[in-house]
């Protein structure tokens, strides 16, 4: 006798909704009964942020709020959003359901600007026709979520996520910095600060076998984390960066445990005063700070 003959629906979502969203999409595959209640609203409102619904509001997808909660959550972590008039970014870890955020280019401070001497934006195409998939993930069959739900990468990661992104044309010595308040991440997350950027295939110069300085600092807890690396390492030369799959690059600037309540900050910036040689070809998309990846 299945388990759905004996326990009312509402009983089946809420114990669903006390797991995770892995554990969810597992619990969908046992029989169509089950799945009929591991796809309801009540079980994914759960695993979406209390706040959702305000953060969608304020971005550029609004729309996304008439769809069903899976729908929702499942977009938001296959596609970002973009909040504060297209400067910053918002998406959900997918097995977690974690809050992430990249500050783009546009939302960071970046010494000297404002002349296209040192700096200049540049517009990037999302794809050769503009237009980015989307998913009914109702109508998803098991083999298909099992398949797509534990993917790493997503399939829309190699669209680019910010209008523009900043392009150093020539500078004698870099000065970036961005802050973000930690109320607005997950509370009790282990996190990571991620410096993401490409080199010009072409006219790269001043990161070979030089480093910059990426600053991590967590007010609340007195946390200050400095790390010294190349974007240009040579073969010999430790590396640190790696691929994002999406056409980007990123290297860890440093890493927290957010408890910090609803009054600290994490302050973060990329710097480096080498003045005797001067620096072009970095392309910058961003900062982001996302869930941290626990040691294979």
């Amino acid at each position: 006798m299945e388990i759905t003959s004996i326990l009312p629906e509402e009983c089946l979502c809420l114990i669903i909704s006390l797991t995770s969203p892995e554990d969810a999409c597992r619990s969908a595959m046992i029989s169509h009964a089950f799945r009929s209640v591991a796809n309801r609203d009540e079980v994914w409102e759960k695993f979406l942020p209390s706040d959702y619904r305000s953060i969608i509001s304020g971005s550029s997808s609004s729309s996304l709020l008439s769809l069903g909660k899976k729908d929702v959550y499942f977009h938001l972590c296959f596609h970002p959003i973009l909040i504060q008039n297209g400067t910053k970014s918002f998406q959900l870890e997918k097995k977690s359901g974690t809050k992430c955020y990249m500050m783009g280019a546009r939302a960071l401070s970046i010494i000297p600007e404002g002349t296209p001497a040192h700096w200049i934006w540049t517009s990037l195409q999302e794809s050769s026709d503009g237009e980015k998939p989307t998913f009914d993930f109702k109508r998803m069959t098991k083999r298909m979520a099992l398949l797509i739900f534990p993917l790493f990468t997503s399939c829309f990661d190699f669209f680019n996520r910010f209008p523009e992104t900043a392009e150093l044309k020539q500078v004698w010595w870099l000065n970036m910095r961005g802050e973000i308040e930690t109320k607005i991440l997950s509370s009790d997350t282990n996190y990571a600060v991620y410096f993401v950027f490409k080199l010009r295939k072409e006219h790269t110069t001043g990161f070979t076998q030089r480093t910059v300085g990426l600053h991590v600092h967590v007010d609340k807890i007195g946390l200050r984390e400095v790390r010294m690396v190349s974007l240009d390492p040579l073969r010999d030369e430790p590396r640190y960066i790696r691929e994002r799959g999406d056409g980007w690059m990123e290297i860890e600037m440093g890493a927290f445990f957010n408890n910090c309540g609803d009054d600290g900050s994490v302050e973060f910036s990329v710097w480096e005063a080498h003045t005797n040689y001067v620096k072009q070809g970095l392309i910058i998309e961003g900062i982001e700070l996302r869930p941290k990846e626990s040691a294979s």
